[in-house]
């Protein structure tokens, strides 16, 4: 599993790199700055929680904890719930998408708290 995540998080980070170039060099020209900001934001958190990943892996290697693996996965889901959603609403225009940024928003906050709880829980020395 600690694998998965480290993996996982690497291949976040390089795709949100990618998506952050092409927002930055190729969408600029095609979308209004209105959709570009929110493209934009699911750089960012994607970026964020790919490091997250990266993070979680590392504690549940260290510490094998069950909090961490939840942390994970929430994590995942929440890249593709949050930044998925705003990047195929950027692109599309789709308002209702908006409706499934929230749903993300929710993992990432379930998977920091799962952090929390999981170092809370790990006897670190």
């Amino acid at each position: 599993m600690t694998r998965i995540f480290f993996v996982l998080g690497a291949i976040f980070a390089f795709l949100g790199v990618a998506a952050g170039a092409f927002g930055a060099h190729t969408l600029r020209d095609i979308i209004p700055s209105h959709y570009l900001n929110i493209f934009e934001t699911g750089v960012r958190y994607q970026m964020y929680h790919a490091f997250g990943l990266i993070v979680t892996g590392w504690a549940l290697d260290k510490y094998n904890n069950t909090y961490f693996r939840f942390a994970g996965w929430m994590f995942v889901i929440g890249i593709v719930l949050f930044s998925g959603s705003l990047y195929v609403l950027a692109l599309t225009g789709k308002g209702w998408l908006g409706a499934i940024t929230p749903f993300g928003g929710v993992s990432f906050l379930a998977g920091w708290f799962l952090l929390i709880i999981g170092f809370f829980n790990s006897k670190i020395t």
